[in-house]
Parts: structure tokens; C-alpha cells; sequence
């Protein structure tokens, strides 16, 4: 097997404190060129799989192997654009969720859910159609805009190259840090189940917990989803994320609801949260013997600790849509790979946690953030790089850059013997009799 398949499965299952002798029980397979980017997408979509895969094998005591198909792989990251609900296609981007030429550059909006979409209106000023925010952000600085909308509670985020990112305090708080945390809070015992499926208590939204909870559905877990009753999730992104599940709508500032919810709280065996840092403090979610992952877009760190984010407003604030286009002409991943990433990327550390909280108990904390897989993609993952493969030689011609051959074994050249020289300026005849 290339040992680059296996490097970023190495890397995650270090990461989460697994057992590295067990990285033997992933079998890979399946069609090669997938998800085809500048950035090695296919390496973190099959090692966050790898990785999933590997920890429900260990979790169930299973003699494996975990198959990982690129195949199937590369379709999972993009399933929400093959999703069809009688025959109609979904609707993955509202109309104002896109990106916008800004005075000094561009900015990247999300607006699908309501709230967010009135929300960048009343930034802007704008009427509610493309032309009219088109105007409103082009006679406006890209920051500006950024901290205007965000400011009256929407989303928009201004491109950014990998060193911009890289020199503002949040991205350097980002590239501090691990890639996630796990930690375990007490001595607690964990929950008693006696036979009966996990329960999974799962308030997240959009892609990147869904698809956590989802996996934990499909491995046997009695997930139930909670959303308040006023903003319940987009119609196509509940058909496709929450396959699996069952869901259900309480007000946690209503009473009843609130009692209803905390009895499902202390019967729960892992918690995921997708909200941002801070917004569900109030509720006093803290249960002895629990397991909970937490899931942010920025980190709860940092001056954007309590910003709300999307996948596709990390890839613009953090360079990714400069590398796979240009700061004059940003582009995307071929996949919401942070999202689909950091979601299978959860779902190992919720078993990895199960896993070690069943040997020596304690109330276990995961903590991911689509940043820090996003760090973790442009910075630690193994990237195609012409020039490692490029060399100079001086000759007749000058000094060439030339690509190096691929012609390589053990006690083998490792360049040429000769540069190119003049045409026609060598004698015809060998160079030996």
C-alpha cells in the first residue's frame, strides 16, 4: 500500500490515542483521482473516513478490517448534490449565499437559514435581491463588510490568503493548536446501558454534526436531534443529514420543555453540539459519566470564538479559496470537506472516548473546529509540490529548470549526466569506439 494513502490515517488515529498496531485493519480500495484539487482533499476525506471506520471496528470489539473505498468515499462528501426528494434536486445555496466583489477584493456570504439572510440585509441596507447587495458590498472595503454583517448577527467573511490568515490573531491561535482535544473531566463512572443501544442527544445543525450523529445512527446508536421549534433545519439539509435518526422540537426557555429535555439529558450516554461557543452555556449541560463533543467553526478560542461559521466561509477566511483559485478569482474544494471531514473526524473521537471511557470511565470532552481541519488540510497533510520533483543545470543553453525522471530504483541515476546542449553543435560520432 503507497504509504502516502496511509500517512493522514496515521496522523488522525495518532491524534485521537488509538492504538497504532490497529492501523493494519484498514484495507483501501476503490477508483483513484477523486475529489481532485490543488489541496490533497482525497487524503483528509479517506483518512477522516479511515479513521471512523477503524474506531467503530474497535469500539465493537470487531476483528475487522475497515474497507475504505475512495469510491464511496468521494460520493459521501458530496452526498447533499446527489440527494434527490422525488426526483427534485436540492437546494444547497440560497440565491444570496455566494460570493461578492468587494471594493478591495471579495467576501463570501452565507445566508440560507432566514434569520441570516434578514440579517445581511439590515447590515447592508439592501433591498432583497442580487443586484442590490451586489451594489451594497462593491462600494464597501471586504473587512468591512465582514465586520458589518457579523455585527448585526449574519454571516460574511472576507477572502483571505494563507499568509493573511495566517498574520491575524485567530489564525494564529488556530495554527497553535492541536487538530482537536480530547479530555476527560472526572473519575466518573460511565453511563450503565445494560444491552441497550447508545443514545446520542444531538443538537447540531448544517452538515459537519449531522454527519457525525448520522454515522453513529448507522453503527446502531438511538440518536434523537433537538431543534428549537421557530427554526427548525432547511428542509433538504434534514432529508439528507438526519437519515437514521429521530427528531424532535423543544423551546429549552419554555418549562416544560426544558424538563423535557434535561430527563433526556441524564438518560443520554454522549452529547454533540454544534453551536457556537457560548450559546448553550446557560443551560447547564454538564451530566457526570457523559461524553461530549462540541463542534465549532473558529475555535472556541480566540476573538472569533463566538463567531457562527460555514464550511464554505472557512475556506474563504483562511486562504483555502485563494489557493484553489487566486486572490483575484477565489475558488472552492470540489467537496464541503471541512464540513464531511470534521464530521466523520467526530464521530471516531465519540468512540474513541466510548471506547477508553468503558475501560477507565470519567466524563470525556471532545472538541473540534472546521478551522483546525482546515489548518490541519493545508498545513500537515502531505501536498503535491512541483518543485520537489524540479532541478536546475547549468549548460550551453544557460540555466534550465527541468522536471527530474520518474525513472527511479535503488543504486539508480538520480539525474542526468549531461545538460541539454546547442542543437546540432555536437560532432556525429560515439562517444567511445
Amino acid at each position: 500500500m503507497d504509504n502516502t494513502v496511509r500517512s493522514g490515517t496515521e496522523l488522525l488515529w495518532s491524534a485521537l490515542g488509538g492504538d497504532p498496531a490497529l492501523l493494519d485493519r484498514v484495507a483501501y480500495g476503490g477508483p483513484s483521482g477523486l475529489l481532485a484539487a490543488r489541496l490533497p482533499v482525497m487524503d483528509l476525506a479517506r483518512a477522516t473516513v479511515a479513521v471512523c471506520s477503524l474506531a467503530a471496528v474497535e469500539h465493537g470489539g470487531l476483528a475487522g478490517p475497515a474497507r475504505v473505498d475512495d469510491g464511496a468515499v468521494a460520493t459521501a462528501f458530496v452526498s447533499e448534490r446527489h440527494l434527490r426528494v422525488d426526483g427534485r434536486a436540492p437546494v444547497n445555496f440560497a440565491p444570496l449565499s455566494r460570493f461578492w466583489r468587494a471594493a478591495d477584493g471579495w467576501v463570501r456570504t452565507h445566508a440560507n437559514y432566514p434569520h441570516h439572510k434578514a440579517a445581511l440585509l439590515a447590515a447592508l441596507g439592501a433591498a432583497d435581491s442580487v443586484d442590490a447587495v451586489a451594489a451594497a458590498i462593491a462600494e464597501r472595503r471586504a473587512v468591512e463588510v465582514e465586520t458589518l454583517v457579523y455585527g448585526a448577527g449574519g454571516l460574511a467573511v472576507a477572502l483571505r490568503t494563507p499568509g493573511e490568515w495566517a498574520a491575524t490573531p485567530q489564525g494564529r491561535e488556530v495554527a497553535a493548536r492541536p487538530l482537536l482535544t480530547r479530555e476527560r473531566l472526572d473519575e466518573a463512572a460511565p453511563r450503565a446501558r445494560a444491552g441497550r443501544p447508545l443514545r446520542v442527544l444531538d443538537l447540531t445543525r448544517v452538515i459537519a454534526g449531522p454527519v457525525a450523529t448520522r454515522s453513529l445512527a448507522l453503527l446502531g446508536a438511538d440518536v434523537l436531534r433537538i431543534d428549537p421549534p421557530g427554526n427548525p433545519e432547511l428542509p433538504d439539509q434534514h432529508a439528507e443529514t438526519d437519515v437514521g435518526k429521530r427528531t424532535a422540537a423543544l423551546d429549552l426557555d419554555r418549562p416544560s420543555d426544558r424538563r423535557t429535555f434535561d430527563e433526556l439529558l441524564d438518560a443520554a450516554d454522549v452529547l454533540v453540539t454544534g453551536y457556537r461557543p457560548g450559546a448553550l452555556d446557560r443551560f447547564d449541560l454538564h451530566r457526570p459519566g457523559l461524553v461530549v463533543a462540541r463542534l465549532s467553526a473558529w475555535g472556541d478560542y480566540g476573538p472569533w470564538a463566538g463567531r457562527r461559521g460555514f464550511d464554505s466561509l472557512v475556506q474563504v477566511a483562511t486562504g483555502i479559496a485563494a489557493v484553489e483559485g487566486s486572490p483575484e478569482e477565489p475558488g472552492t474544494l470540489p467537496a464541503q470537506a471541512l464540513d464531511h471531514g470534521t464530521g466523520y473526524l467526530l464521530a471516531a473521537a465519540v468512540l474513541r472516548s466510548l471506547t477508553e471511557q468503558d475501560r477507565e470511565g470519567g466524563t470525556r470532552l471532545v472538541r473540534l473546529a472546521l478551522a483546525q481541519t482546515g489548518h490541519w488540510l493545508t498545513g500537515t497533510l502531505p501536498r503535491y509540490r512541483p518543485e520537489r520533483y524540479l532541478t536546475e543545470t547549468e549548460g550551453p543553453l544557460g540555466r534550465l529548470r527541468h522536471a527530474l525522471s520518474p525513472v527511479a530504483y535503488e543504486g539508480g541515476p538520480a539525474d542526468w549526466s549531461r545538460p541539454a546542449g546547442v542543437q546540432g553543435g555536437d560532432e556525429p560520432v560515439w562517444l567511445t569506439d
